[in-house]
């Protein structure tokens, strides 16, 4: 029993200092990073945003992100954690996609952005690929009376690549430079 008891202490002393150690290692290296591992926040209008969490845009003037799982509510970050053989969830993308295309009526006959329909893994991506952002050009130009060149361009000088995973557009850093627009 002693024996043990000591084995089992030891373990713990040793799990205590590799985890302690890990922690160490993120926190440090959290701190590398741009935002030194914090929220990056955006103050606009007055107003304080989180650029690192998904926004609900739903005015035909913006350009809109990632569906949320959890209605964009940073404290309840999940997914549906539905399959793609749920009929429930089936029926879900469906609908997305049926109103993305109603409000983008260009995109009837072109490949709808995975992105567009589906939410992520957190519920909460602030991100959406550069194609996703293309194909909501139309509707955005006809509503602001901007050109589609002019709005392209925007999307482009929005665009962050990465060495490591595909390129994308932050929906809200996009929505605050196109109000920006002249």
């Amino acid at each position: 029993m002693k024996n043990h008891i000591i084995s089992a202490s030891r373990l713990t002393l040793v799990m205590l200092v590799i985890v302690g150690m890990y922690l160490g290692i993120v926190y440090a290296g959290s701190k590398v990073l741009p935002t030194h591992g914090n929220a990056e926040i955006i103050n606009f209008k007055g107003q304080k945003f989180y650029a690192n969490i998904g926004q609900n845009f739903t005015s035909p003037k913006y350009f809109h992100g990632r569906p949320s799982a959890v209605d964009y509510n940073a404290a309840g970050s999940a997914g549906s954690n539905k399959g793609p053989s749920n009929e429930e969830y089936l029926q879900t993308v469906q609908k997305r996609i049926d109103t993305l295309k109603m409000m983008n009526p260009e995109m009837q006959n072109l490949k709808v952005p995975v992105e567009l329909v589906t939410a992520s893994g957190s519920g909460l991506d602030p991100d959406i690929s550069p194609e996703g952002a293309v194909c909501q050009v139309k509707r955005v130009a006809k509503n602001r009376n901007i050109s589609s060149e002019k709005l392209e361009q925007l999307i482009k000088n929005q665009t962050e690549t990465s060495f490591f995973g595909p390129s994308k557009v932050n929906v809200l850093q996009l929505n605050i430079a196109l109000d920006q627009l002249k």
